[in-house]
């Protein structure tokens, strides 16, 4: 059985840093990433890392503030989120995709999420 399990969010002042990590168990996947959920908006796209040739792929309001890092031999992907801001604050959800999915930003080609972790950045 397929699990992602997220952790490491919280609340923290603009301007902070914060680190998730996203354990996957069960299988393992062509890539993996982030999306985020605002209340009353849409899941949309962070990041994403393909295991395959460790290419990487960021939303441009996340460019140059987040990065990934990963532990191939755990199977888990850690989001870096310096400098960050109100607009950061939503739900967090690890994503696994099992094939090269050219529309990566789309949340419908990805078939594995984890349970969300929230991220509050106060003003």
């Amino acid at each position: 059985q397929v699990h992602l399990v997220e952790s490491g969010g919280g609340l923290v002042q603009a301007g902070g840093s914060l680190r998730l990590s996203c354990a996957a168990s069960g299988r393992t996947f062509y890539a993996m990433g982030w999306f985020r959920q605002a209340p009353g908006t849409e899941r949309e796209f962070v990041i994403r890392f393909s295991w395959n040739n460790g290419n990487t792929y960021y939303s441009d309001s996340v460019k140059g503030r987040f990065t990934i890092s990963r532990d191939k031999a755990k199977n888990t992907l850690y989001l870096q989120m310096n400098s960050l801001k109100p607009e950061d604050t939503a739900v967090y959800y690890c994503a696994a995709d099992t094939n090269s999915s050219a529309n990566y930003q789309n949340s419908a080609v990805y078939d594995y999420w984890g349970q969300g972790t929230q991220v509050t950045v106060s003003s």
